[in-house]
């Protein structure tokens, strides 16, 4: 199985990289949080080990860039930040799974394993290693930005695109009204809130015919389905 450790700890990682290769993994590493999604996209891992606490970037601004980028792969936080609330944070953003510092490594092991095989909820799936991350029969490239229907492109504007980009990073998860807003209308202070809606809607008539529904969670936000 292949894994991508970013720690900053020199040690640690070292430790790391030759215990879990005795057990059969592949281990890509890094020690900074700006390389981290530079390694995520070319190490390809099914599953990723991120510190919490790096130089550069922290680990959790990590995580959030990654998921909002369309990079779905299971991700286990390894953090010395014990508290529950840095748990739920980290939950919150897009982690599958928390394993605070000291740790055994027959856990560790046991739960990279359970990461990998893990499903995704609402019908998505994890991204292959072509990068790409889909969810019923739709598939998002953020190679080329592009969004596809079993295998034809779908006239999406950039909005649209970004949009559909963004619930797709969480599949069966809620996204609050107001982040989406931040990721479709970036820097755009001049764009009326409501606008948002007016973008849902367009996309859920485009993907109507696709099989995967937008569904409003009064309160919560949007979120996709796969039939």
């Amino acid at each position: 199985m292949k894994v991508l450790l970013v720690e900053d700890d020199a040690s640690m990682r070292s430790t790391l990289e030759r215990a879990l290769a005795r057990r059969g993994f592949q281990v890509a590493s890094c020690s900074d949080g700006r390389q981290a999604l530079g390694a995520w996209r070319s190490a390809q891992p099914e599953v990723v080990m991120l510190d919490l606490s790096l130089p550069g970037m922290d680990g959790l601004d990590v995580l959030e860039q990654a998921r909002e980028a369309g990079m779905a792969t299971p991700v286990l936080i390894l953090t010395a930040r014990g508290t529950v609330g840095d748990r739920i944070l980290g939950l919150n953003t897009g982690a599958d799974d928390y394993l605070p510092k000291p740790f055994d490594l027959d856990e560790l092991e046991a739960r990279l394993r359970a990461l990998a095989r893990r499903p995704v909820a609402g019908g998505g799936k994890r991204a292959g290693e072509d990068g790409k991350v889909a969810v019923g029969e739709l598939r998002y490239d953020p190679s080329n930005g592009a969004v596809y229907h079993r295998d034809a492109v779908m006239e999406l504007t950039p909005r649209e695109t970004a949009l559909l980009a963004s619930l797709m990073a969480r599949p069966g998860q809620a996204v609050g009204k107001e982040r989406l807003f931040e990721l479709v209308f970036p820097g755009e202070a001049d764009v009326q809130y409501e606008a948002i809606e007016v973008v849902v809607y367009r996309l859920r008539k485009k993907i109507a015919h696709t099989g995967v529904a937008l569904v409003t969670l009064r309160g919560l936000g949007y979120l996709l389905k796969a039939a």
